[in-house]
């Protein structure tokens, strides 16, 4: 070999820097950094937990912690609206994210910003769950001064009563936390509704008093507006028929699984008349292996559970992820729990109502109609595990790929990995996926794919040697390229001079990395969080060249 020809200034292998900017990756190999704001979306959307294949789950947090600090002193009130942007478009499929970065802004050192994002709590912590891990969170930076006392005590006393009251019954405690030890430090003043004052009571363990503010109320005194359910619970406490516990469902006044004694949970006349009843969308999800056990998804049942599980509407309303619904109809299609402990056989149809509802959870998408490459990495980085949840980046990749898959006509799936079966045997295929395979068959079948080393330029590279006309790359990857001989922008480059092909590369990052390899510099490429429920849109938007 003439050492001499592997000094290029034409293209550059990946373990040396192609210009000044970019920085080492985790893998060895070199990229572009992305900024502070795009870091920030990442870790809201995707979450540390897990780490990726290169990094522990504590260095990727305390690097995203660091960013969220560094806000906090450069512009507090911008990341306060951007927690709340993705929080209430429901773009993560988890708040854990959004809460901790809430709380790191409620305790900066600029006066405005903590007050922003204390008047934001309601609407990030939208749940008695949420707010429970917000405090958690935020007495690790700060202690209870006046204004986190006010703020937390104005989420019970601002709150519509009757939400109040479904909070207290659903969400008692989580977290090591309970709704007699917030009211108890935030110590809400001022509370002049006597409904109010009832629900607050019976939360602390005081029982369902009345106007009066006597013992607990009588089953024939007049309940408080609004608190119907408050007295639903109770009711169902003292309840031990099936029949007792359906007539109190039957109220219509919001009564959910976890607002029943244990008991009832084994009955599934309750469990049909939760459902008939129209149970929330996330809850539906998550009992489908319980409902499955009970022998309830045969019939009718099943025919409305299936109806509920895809209704684009439903969906939208209860802001549910896509993630979520692709992780459920996984777990569920493969009959059997994450640890194992119960097992069941799953409903075919089932299953594909949860497939529908993955690709309905994304909203109705515009095709941008150009020649689209979904290139998925299938290295062996790709196979750890994705923001704590019971997936791969591999196996979320594909999912994620099927979207626009099934919106975009003229598209092509392959997979990529350099050096399988031997470092000097770079490799990339088609793969036998596509939107009419339901998605647990293609989780099965992507994690089944033979695996090695990351190189994001092969897609570029495979397209110019073989001829292949393409307007837009998408690219599925964790960013840690590194084995590869030129950098993925070098090999756009070349693909665009080569083609006389204007093409545009979007990378869909499957990890909350510092890491991009798309150049910020070129206006024709993008780098994009994967789990940001607005993907397909975005992509679509940059394919047609509206963004």
């Amino acid at each position: 070999m003439d050492i001499l020809k592997t000094v290029r200034l034409r293209w550059t292998p990946q373990f040396r820097p192609a210009t000044p900017e970019q920085i080492r990756n985790a893998a060895g190999g070199y990229t572009f950094a992305v900024d502070d704001w795009a870091r920030l979306r990442r870790f809201l959307t995707l979450g540390t937990d897990g780490g990726t294949f290169y990094a522990s789950d504590r260095e990727v947090t305390y690097d995203n912690a660091d960013v969220v600090f560094r806000l906090t002193v450069t512009d507090p009130i911008g990341l306060v609206d951007r927690i709340v942007e993705v929080s209430e478009a429901g773009r993560a499929p988890r708040q854990n994210a959004a809460l901790f970065a809430l709380a790191i802004a409620a305790s900066g050192d600029d006066v405005n910003g903590r007050r922003a994002a204390l008047a934001a709590l309601p609407r990030v912590a939208r749940t008695a769950t949420a707010l429970f891990l917000f405090v958690g969170y935020v007495e690790q930076f700060r202690g209870w001064g006046r204004t986190l006392r006010r703020a937390v005590g104005q989420w019970y006393t601002d709150m519509p009563v009757d939400r109040l009251a479904y909070q207290l019954v659903k969400y008692r405690q989580r977290d090591g936390w309970t709704h007699r030890d917030l009211l108890r430090l935030a110590s809400p003043s001022g509370v002049t509704d006597p409904a109010r004052r009832v629900a607050l009571n019976w939360a602390v363990g005081k029982g369902l008093a009345d106007r009066r503010g006597s013992a607990v109320l009588p089953s024939t005194s007049p309940v408080p507006d609004g608190l119907a359910i408050i007295a639903d619970v109770e009711d169902a406490r003292a309840a031990s028929t099936p029949q007792r516990w359906v007539e109190i469902i039957g109220r219509g006044n919001g009564m959910s699984w976890e607002m029943l004694p244990t008991a009832a949970l084994r009955e599934p006349a309750v469990w049909e008349a939760l459902v008939t009843l129209g149970m929330p969308q996330t809850a539906l999800m998550r009992q489908l292996p319980r409902l499955t056990r009970l022998g309830l998804l045969a019939g009718e049942v099943g025919d409305t559970v299936a109806e509920q599980l895809a209704d684009p509407r439903r969906l939208a309303r209860a802001r549910v992820h896509p993630i979520n619904v692709l992780v459920a109809q996984r777990t569920y299609a493969s009959g059997c729990g994450v640890k194992g402990v119960h097992t069941w056989v799953p409903s075919p149809r089932i299953a594909d109502a949860l497939d529908a509802a993955f690709y309905a959870a994304y909203g109705a998408v515009q095709p941008a109609d150009k020649r689209t490459l979904l290139a998925l990495d299938i290295s062996g980085s790709m196979a750890s595990v994705v923001s704590g949840l019971p997936l791969t980046c591999r196996e979320a990749s594909a999912a994620l790929a099927l979207v626009t898959a099934a919106t975009e006509p003229r598209h092509r799936i392959v997979g990529f990995t350099a050096g399988r079966g031997g470092f000097a045997n770079p490799a990339i295929q088609e793969l036998d996926i596509g939107p009419r395979r339901r998605l647990d068959d293609v989780c099965r079948y992507t994690a089944g794919i033979p695996m090695g080393a990351t190189d994001c330029a092969l897609p570029m590279v495979w397209a110019c040697e073989n001829r292949v006309a393409v307007d837009t790359f998408h690219i599925y990857t964790d960013n840690e390229t590194w084995y590869g001989q030129i950098h993925p922008h070098e090999a756009l480059n070349r693909y665009r001079q080569t083609m006389g092909i204007d093409a545009r590369l979007v990378v869909v990052a499957m990890t909350a990395t510092g890491n991009a390899i798309a150049d910020p510099a070129d206006p024709r490429q993008l780098d994009i969080s994967g789990f940001d429920s607005a993907v397909p849109t975005l992509v679509a938007d940059f394919s047609r060249g509206d963004i």
